[in-house]
């Protein structure tokens, strides 16, 4: 009974470690793709302006 127990919270801990790493995987990378779409806006508004001088 008390093995059962305690698979189960080891469980619980290790899917909770799992998830958390997979968030912190998918804010990293979504800074990463923002931070290209924001230089990728900016280079569009320089040609843009490069354009009509």
């Amino acid at each position: 009974m008390l093995n059962d127990s305690l698979r189960r919270t080891e469980m619980k801990k290790l899917l909770a470690m799992s998830f958390m790493l997979l968030m912190t995987a998918g804010v990293l990378t979504g800074c990463n793709t923002i931070a290209g779409a924001g230089q990728d806006v900016q280079e569009g508004g320089k040609a843009v302006q490069d354009a009509a001088s």
